[in-house]
């Protein structure tokens, strides 16, 4: 069983200027810059080997959303263990959907309500 961190998740109503800040004042640097569907720009950070994702919110995540530190993400290369695992333990898992890279992931509730993701590491 492996693990690693995926990403670091920031919502904000203003991903361009969040990317900015970051890149300004923390030394990041923009790795990737998207267009999403609907027209809006989403960045990934290298944050000195901290991968942050800088979005608005996104419309097909039906789990709800807020500004700020939204999850943690933590890649497995042993999915179906580690969320039957969880499950079987009575964590509280908060939805799981497939991304639109064919790659299924998986939102919990770590302790004091920190929300969690379990990515599918292909």
């Amino acid at each position: 069983m492996a693990f690693r961190i995926n990403h670091l998740h920031l919502k904000t109503p203003d991903p361009k200027k969040t990317a900015d800040f970051y890149v300004e004042y923390t030394g990041a640097k923009i790795a990737k810059e998207t267009t999403r569907p609907d027209g809006g720009k989403s960045y990934r950070l290298d944050l000195h080997g901290v991968e942050l994702n800088v979005t608005q919110f996104l419309d097909d995540q039906q789990l709800d959303q807020f500004m700020g530190l939204e999850h943690v993400a933590i890649d497995t290369n042993n999915f179906d263990g580690e969320v039957n695992k969880i499950k079987a333990a009575g964590v509280k898992i908060l939805e799981e959907r497939v991304l639109p890279d064919g790659r299924r992931v998986c939102f919990f509730e770590g302790p004091q309500g920190v929300r969690l993701e379990f990515l599918e590491w292909k």
